[in-house]
C-alpha cells in the first residue's frame, strides 16, 4: 500500500520472485493515472524481460479499461 500511494517522486521497487511487483508496480501506476492526476506519457516502466513488460500493459489497460494512451513500459 505504501509503494502504490507514495506521494512524491520516483520510486524504486525491489523484492523477491513471487513477492507480488508486478500488481504493486501496475496498482501504483493506475493510482498515478486516475488519482494523482498524472499523464501516461509522463511515466516510463522498465522491467528486465518482454514478457513481464507485456504483461504490466495488459494489466494497466485492464485497470484502465483501454489499450490506448498507456504509459511506457518496457525493458532494459
Amino acid at each position: 500500500l505504501q509503494a502504490v500511494t507514495h506521494p512524491d517522486g520516483s520510486l524504486l521497487v525491489i523484492a523477491g520472485a513471487g513477492s507480488g511487483k508486478t500488481r504493486v508496480i501496475t496498482a501504483r501506476i493506475t493510482n498515478l493515472i486516475l488519482h494523482q492526476n498524472v499523464f501516461p506519457s509522463q511515466i516510463a516502466a522498465l522491467t528486465f524481460t518482454n514478457k513481464a513488460a507485456n504483461e504490466m500493459k495488459e494489466r494497466i489497460a485492464r485497470f484502465l479499461g483501454t489499450h490506448t494512451n498507456l504509459p511506457f513500459i518496457g525493458t532494459f
